[in-house]
């Protein structure tokens, strides 16, 4: 790829990261990767097509495992870092039926979470649910409303 290809792509991918996709800040990662491959070959850096591959590939990884989660939350304002019960007395909708001790997906704050339910009695689908507790990647819910289950 030429130098302004890797460039060009790595603008795109940060571009539609904070513009149109929130995955998370993945792409912020892979862009800066396509950029640095871009400018190792403005700079004359010649690499074959499978040496710039395992570079961008390198680079992209070792940069999401190494920075990910330092920018991530230092941009979200620590969020990411795990709620430690803050998340206690949100409410949040169900959108299936879950048994005592079942687990399901629900929003909280623009993210999904799994939620086990911790209460005694099923939640009904469309019901909504209090949080009760938090481990920093679970949610603990029990049922608020008593609408009838239905099957």
């Amino acid at each position: 790829m030429t130098w302004g290809g890797g460039v060009i792509v790595g603008f795109l991918l940060m571009g539609a990261e904070l513009t149109a996709v929130d995955a998370a800040f993945y792409l912020i990662f892979v862009g800066a990767a396509a950029i640095c491959l871009g400018i190792l070959g403005l700079v004359g850096v010649t690499l074959p097509i499978w040496g710039q591959w395992v570079l961008f590939s390198v680079l992209a990884v070792g940069s999401m495992v190494l920075f990910r989660q330092k920018v991530y939350d230092r941009l979200r304002g620590g969020a990411a870092a795990g709620f430690d019960g803050s998340a206690a007395g949100a409410v949040v909708a169900v959108r299936e039926i879950v048994p005592p001790g079942g687990r399901t997906r629900v929003r909280l704050r623009g993210s999904q979470w799994t939620a086990t339910n911790v209460g005694p009695a099923p939640i009904a689908s469309g019901a909504d649910a209090r949080v009760v507790d938090s481990d920093g990647v679970e949610l603990k819910i029990e049922g608020l409303s008593s609408k009838p289950i239905e099957g």
